[in-house]
């Protein structure tokens, strides 16, 4: 059974930094395609960021440069670093895996505010 698990979220201020974390039991990380997603409130959820099982990672063109997708094969986790962070940043954030269907976690609140 798979489960994905975030965790890290929370309330910063702009400028600031925060680190997802998403814990994976069931399916090994580094064998597949992981993303991030978000939604914020009214919106569709978007795709932020993906790592392939081949290292390469994409990102959406808003959070270039300030955001950095990675793994940790020893821990089975996915990890998203957020530096920079803009208002427009705020939203529930999601781990997601493909594999024999979609997986998401349950997400983790992420607020930008002063």
């Amino acid at each position: 059974q798979v489960q994905l698990e975030e965790s890290g979220g929370g309330l910063v201020q702009p400028g600031g930094s925060l680190r997802l974390s998403c814990a994976a039991s069931g399916l090994v990380v580094s064998q597949f395609a992981m993303a991030w997603y978000r939604q914020a409130p009214g919106k569709q959820r978007e795709l932020v960021a993906r790592i392939y099982s081949s290292g390469t990672t994409t990102y959406i063109p808003s959070v270039k440069g300030r955001f950095t997708i990675s793994r940790d094969n020893a821990a089975n986790t996915v990890n998203l670093q957020m530096n920079a962070l803009k208002p427009e940043d705020t939203a529930v954030y999601f781990c997601y895996a493909a594999w024999d269907k979609d997986y998401w976690g349950q997400g983790t609140q992420v607020t930008i505010s002063s």
